[in-house]
Formats: structure tokens, sequence, C-alpha cells
């Protein structure tokens, strides 16, 4: 004879959340522009992603005087800052750090302000700069003083390039070479997973010393994109060159005296490269002095000697054979203006680059009339300012002193601003691959024409790229269906996952990202530990231990009989709650807390609480006058057949189907349905295997069978067998014990030991 051996029953696992990356979860990110929206000028623009706020760069106005050439700081609660980041030391891009930092509320927040270390050590010269020439003007609009700026460049942070800066948890930043001037970086920005590029302003072309801008390793989901040059395509270096050196050598050749406005650090260095090297080929100019009238610009030549390892290999290579590219033999520093020969030929290199003030509006104010002297304009020139009215070649300019200059000396612009031109740029934003471009740092006009060359070229390649030119104040909210990764570290990394299958374990979150491990592994991979409370109710009792597991059963349909480590009956209720006897008039509730855990230990107290109570604990107590031994002894069997599971000869359960009265049960609701349903055999002989524990559902010329070890139904009839299981499902549903349907978070482990 062969019988059929009960399979242990597992509980099922706990079910596992999974981060859907298509669920409605849309962040936005929000990207203000306080300043150089569709303008170029005080440069100022606020990132905004997950409660975090980074601001990049903190510029002025040149055209405009006093608070006018602030940024729109009004709009911006600064003590919210995380961060700000500044890409370079100019004016439109720096000057109204000094003001942010100490005359607003960003010091009360834990922002930091970052820059590269040349950036710094040029920031702190240039702005003690700015503050002395306000000095000497109008002090009726100044905004800081020295003081003011020392505490600014204290407070600042200075990093290398391709560092990874983490802010906070969340937020970190990495700068990259931008090109344009020295210490010039752009910032690929990382909030919570999203990366944003901010440019700032970049040169594509390698000149005399600096690198060009890179390309950066990762792409960005967001390029914040400098659009100065807009849709014009500069003439190549070579021969920019060629036209500047000529246009002095001419102007110096009828007898004049040539001014190039430059700023103290930037474009001025690469411009004395150029000159020197140029008088050196030609001996006929050695007469001709060449100055550079700023003392700045002297100061700064040892920031530029000690920042050789950020500059070009050319640069570099000199450096190591000793020869110092810096150490000029034919540019010159001019001490005093006042010394310069009227009657003789010079080039000077001259402060401000707008001419709004300073020597350079000092010596076009005395030259502008002479028609053998020239002005050649080098770097951009911003709207407003005197370098691009110079431009329009009027008859008259403006005097500081008052009145008007006529204006007969020649006028030229050749660009050395160190900023990229439409083919430049277009082809570094198609490397970036970012999907959002915001163009920035641009005259709207020339931002709206770049806007619509860069659609066109993507149309014709069949891409697709989102551009936006946002205005000052105007807020962009972009908004982004960012896919969760969670990573399984620890002993669940250990084997590879089948496709579709649940793992099981804590997850953990921080600084929006996901990590997924065993709790074991919980202090390896995190420092964190776990503790456990297990909680204990005592409850007195006045019935036998049989009463109590008969009512538990009759709640929860089945329990688990086990012993304590102190040898005390035990029985498991749900895999949660353990309820053990004390004594004979005390049992004890004991379980690990947690949500499932205490709601199961609820309702085990509260039938328990209630055994005294209960008109089936009276009947079953009471005594009967009739066959008093005989009917005690029958129910004091039935209690202890009823109390403990179903246990085949080797010790294993019995499943619910294979008991006797379940399998009556099932049997009842087939032949209600099916009318002609044959009884399972529990026992068959050798041979016949096939035949234990199957139910036969007979309709017309149709048989389905049914495994009542594996419940599952064979039938050649699709029909007759989806039916059968359907019915199937319904009977296993209504007679499977609470017990079954929900399992518990586990007993608690306090020297649990089974029930041999």
């Amino acid at each position: 004879m062969s019988r059929h051996h009960r399979r242990h029953h597992h509980a099922p696992a706990a079910p596992v959340q999974i981060l859907n990356k298509d669920a409605p979860d849309a962040p936005e990110l929000k990207v203000t522009m306080l300043g150089a929206g569709q303008e170029v000028g005080r440069s100022c623009c606020v990132i905004q992603h997950r409660g975090k706020t980074v601001v990049c760069d903190a510029g002025l106005h040149p055209a405009y005087p006093g608070l006018g050439g602030l940024p729109f700081i009004d709009e911006l609660d600064w003590s919210t800052v995380d961060a700000l980041l500044v890409t370079h030391f100019h004016v439109d891009h720096a000057a109204s750090l000094p003001y942010i930092m100490e005359k607003t509320n960003f010091k009360d927040g834990p922002g930091k302000v970052y820059m590269t270390h040349a950036t710094k050590a040029i920031y702190g010269l240039t702005m003690m700069d700015t503050v002395r020439i306000s000095d000497n003007t109008d002090t009726s609009g100044k905004l800081y003083d020295e003081a003011d700026v020392q505490a600014s460049w204290q407070n600042t942070i200075a990093v290398d390039y391709h560092q990874d800066i983490v802010v906070s948890g969340g937020l970190r930043f990495t700068p990259y070479h931008a090109g344009h001037v020295l210490g010039a970086s752009m910032f690929m920005i990382e909030i919570a997973g999203l990366k944003v590029l901010y440019t700032g302003d970049y040169s594509r072309e390698e000149d005399r010393h600096l690198v060009i801008a890179e390309v950066p390793p990762v792409r960005p989901d967001v390029m914040i994109c400098e659009s100065t040059f807009g849709v014009h395509t500069l003439p190549d270096r070579k021969e920019k060159e060629e036209q500047f050196t000529t246009l002095v050598h001419n102007i110096v050749k009828r007898g004049g005296k040539c001014l190039m406005p430059i700023p103290s650090f930037g474009n001025g260095q690469e411009l004395a490269l150029l000159l020197d090297e140029y008088w050196h080929e030609h001996p006929e100019l050695h007469a001709v002095p060449i100055y550079f009238a700023s003392s700045l610009f002297q100061r700064g030549m040892r920031v530029y000697k000690t920042y050789v390892h950020t500059m070009n290999a050319n640069i570099r290579a000199r450096f190591a054979r000793r020869d110092n590219p810096f150490d000029f033999k034919y540019v010159k520093w001019l001490r005093d203006a006042r010394k310069l020969d009227p009657r003789t030929p010079c080039v000077v290199m001259a402060s401000a680059q707008f001419m709004s003030f300073g020597l350079s509006r000092q010596l076009l104010e005395e030259w502008a009339p002479d028609p053998k002297n020239g002005v050649i304009v080098t770097g951009y020139s911003i709207e407003g300012t005197m370098a691009r009215t110079l431009l329009g070649e009027p008859d008259h300019i403006d005097s500081l002193r008052g009145g008007n200059i006529p204006r007969r000396c020649t006028v030229k612009e050749i660009s050395f601003g160190a900023h990229v031109d439409y083919s430049q740029n277009s082809k570094f934003i198609q490397e970036i691959g970012a999907h959002h471009v915001v163009l920035v740092h641009g005259e709207a006009s020339q931002m709206g024409r770049l806007r619509a060359a860069l659609r066109d070229t993507y149309e014709q390649r069949g891409q697709e790229i989102n551009i936006h030119t946002p205005r000052n104040c105007e807020t962009l909210t972009l908004t982004f269906r960012a896919e969760r990764v969670v990573k399984a570290i620890g002993s669940l990394a250990g084997t590879r996952p089948q496709h579709g299958a649940e793992i099981k374990g804590l997850l953990v979150s921080k600084d929006f990202s996901y990590t997924l491990l065993d709790p074991k592994d919980l202090r390896d991979f995190t420092g964190l530990s776990t503790s456990t409370i297990v909680q204990k109710t005592s409850i007195p009792i006045s019935v036998g231990w049989a009463v109590v597991r008969w009512h538990l059963e009759g709640m929860y349909g089945e329990v688990e009989d086990g012993v304590d480590n102190e040898g005390r009956e035990q029985m498991t209720v749900m895999n949660a709650v353990r309820v053990v006897l004390v004594s004979t008039t005390e049992i004890q509730l004991q379980w690990e807390a947690s949500a499932s855990n205490d709601m199961i230990a609820d309702s085990a107290l509260v039938v328990l609480l209630g055994i005294d109570s209960s008109l089936a604990t009276a009947k079953m107590t009471t005594p009967h006058p009739h066959s008093h031994h005989r009917h005690a002894h029958a129910h004091d069997h039935d209690l202890a057949h009823d109390a403990k599971p179903t246990r085949d000869a080797a010790g294993e359960l019995v499943p619910p189907a294979t008991r006797a009265d379940e399998l009556d049960t099932l049997h009842m609701f087939l032949d209600a349905h099916f009318g002609d349903v044959s009884r399972p055999r529990r026992e068959v002989d050798d041979g016949d295997e096939d035949e234990l524990l199957v139910m036969d559902v007979k309709v017309d010329d149709a048989v389905a069978r049914l495994d009542l070890i594996s419940m599952k139904v064979t039938c050649e009839s699709d029909e007759l067998r989806k039916r059968v299981e359907a019915v199937v499902e319904m009977a296993l549903t209504t007679m499977m014990p609470l017990s079954r349907l929900f399992i518990g978070a586990g007993a608690a482990a306090v020297g649990i030991k089974a029930d041999a």
C-alpha cells in the first residue's frame, strides 16, 4: 500500500513594493534667471529641484550703476540657497557676490560659495579694484566696501577641476574646464539624480595659454548654455590674429596711438602674448612702446604664473624649459599715464573693458579727436556701454567731464572675447546631448535666431530637442519622470534574481537613492543596527489548555504546538503570537512588535479574554449527569483530536485538502455544481498511485480530473476544466482557515523549540 505523505505548508513571502518608474511621480526642475535672461550682464541663474536650491553666478550689469546693476535679488529667499557656484571672475558673473553674501540673508542659511582656486585668487584682486574705482567716482551708488569684499573672499570655498563636491544629501557638483579665462569652469550639477550642466562663458578655441572647454564624461538632462554671439560665425584664430596685428601696425606706422580697452584679466594676457611675439618678429617696431596700463594686470601676472598647470600644453612645455612666456620683452607696465609722450606713437592696453570709466575712458577722450589714432575693441561689448556706442562710429562722444568730444579716430572691432560662435556652440550642444537646452547670456534677438537655427539643424537630422529662452524673473518649469533604481547589496546581491521574481529585504532610502539589503547586513553596510521589541501580556484562565486551543482554532483555523526553553507548552498563532501555558491558572502572550503582529495579538487577546463568558466554554466544561465518564472521555477525545493539526505517520502535517472533513466539503461543492463526482481514495494498491487522492467530475461525455495533491485540473474540454477550476478555487477560499490566509511577521525569537 502506498500513502500520500504531506509536504510542509510554507508561509508565503511578504509582498515587497516595487518602485515603478511609470508611477505618477514627476518631480519638477525650476530654472529662474535673476539676470542674463535675454540680456548680457549680471548673470544669476537659480536652479531648484527636490527642495534643493543652487545659484550659478552673481554678477553686475556694467551698463547700470548702483543697485540697478544687481540681479533681481528680491525674487529669491537667499537663506534657502544650498550652494552658490561662480564660474569665473568677470564683473558680469561675480561682482554682486560681496553684496549677496554680506547684505542679504544668504549668511543666515546653510549655503556656501564655490569657485576654482584661480578664480578665487583673481576674484579678490578684481573686487578690491572695483571698490577702489567706485571710491574715486560716484560713492552714492556704492554697493559694498573693502571689508565686504574681504569677508566674501574668506568665506569662499576653492575647488579643483574634476573634483566631486558633495554639498548635502542628494546634491553634488563637479567643475570642468570652460576655457574663456584663467580659472573659468562649467559645473555639472546633480540633484537627486537629475543632472544639469551650467556652462557659464566658455570657449572651444584654444588660444596661446588656455585649454578649450571640455565635454563632461556624463550626459546631463538639462544644459544651461551661453548664447552671446547668437548665429554669428567668427573668423578662425589665425585670421583674427593677422587682422589684429596688421591693424595695430598700420595705426602706429601712421604715427598714431592705438588704444585697446581690455579687462585686467582674460584676453589682456592673451593680447600681450600676441603683441610681444609680433614685435619680436618685426624689428622696425622695436622703438614703439607697448604698455599695459593697469596695476591690477601687473599684480595678476603672479597669479598666472602660479596656475600654469591649468593652462594648455604649449605654456606648460615652455615653463618646463624655464622659458616663462609671461616675462614680456616688449610689453611694459605703464605706472603713470601722465608720462606718455603725446608726440610719439604707442600701443596702450587699458581697463576698463567697456570704457564706462577708468583709464581707457580717459585716454579715449584725449585721443578721439586725432584721426591718426585708433581704437580696437577686442572683446564683447554690452549694450548701453561706451564700447558698444563707439562701435556705431558716432561723430561725437559724451565726456565724463561734461559736454561732447569730436570722434575722428578710427574704431574697429576684432573680438578675442573667448566666447563660442554659432558653429562652435551648436557643435558643443550636440556633443553634450541634453534633452533640454536653456539659452542664457545673450541679447533677445540673437538668442531667438540661435534657437531657430538650432531647431532647424535638429529637424533636418530627424532629432528632437527642447530649447528654452526664459526672460529675467520668468520661471521655466521642466517635468521629468525620473527612473528610480534600487541597488541590491550584501547577501542579496550574491545571486542574480530572475526577471519578475520578488526580492524581500530592507529598503533604505538616503539622499534620493535606494538600497535593498538583508536586515542582517544593515550594520555592515549602513552603520545602523536593529532592535527587536518582544511584548508579553499575562492573562488569568480558569479553563483547561484544551479549551484554550479549541477557542483559538475556532478563530484562526489551526495553531502550531511547541514548547519554550523552560519546557512549557505553547501554541503559535498565525506565525506571529505565542500563547504560553505558564501555570494552570495563567497564560502569557508573547510577540515581536510590528504592525501586523500587534494586530494579531490584539485579536488573540480578545478571544482569550472572552473564553470565560463564552457559552461554548460553559457547555464544554459542565459535567453531564448521565454517562458522565463516557461523555467526558468522548468530549476530551474530540477536543484533543480537534486541537492538533492532523499528521501522518512521518509526523508531517496533513494538507487541508487531504483531511477527511475538508475532502467531504470539497466533494460537496463539486457535487452541488456538477452532480456526478467520484469520492477520493486515500489508499491504493501498488501500481495504482495515479488513482490516489483524485476526484473525477463527469458532465455528459467529458471527464475532468482534480488532483488533490497539486490541486490541478486536467480535462480535454477547456470549458469544463475552467468551470471546475473556478468551483475549486471558490471552495478552497471558503474552507481556508484564517491562519493560512494571513501570515504574521514571525513569532518572537525567545528560545522557540519545535515540538517533536
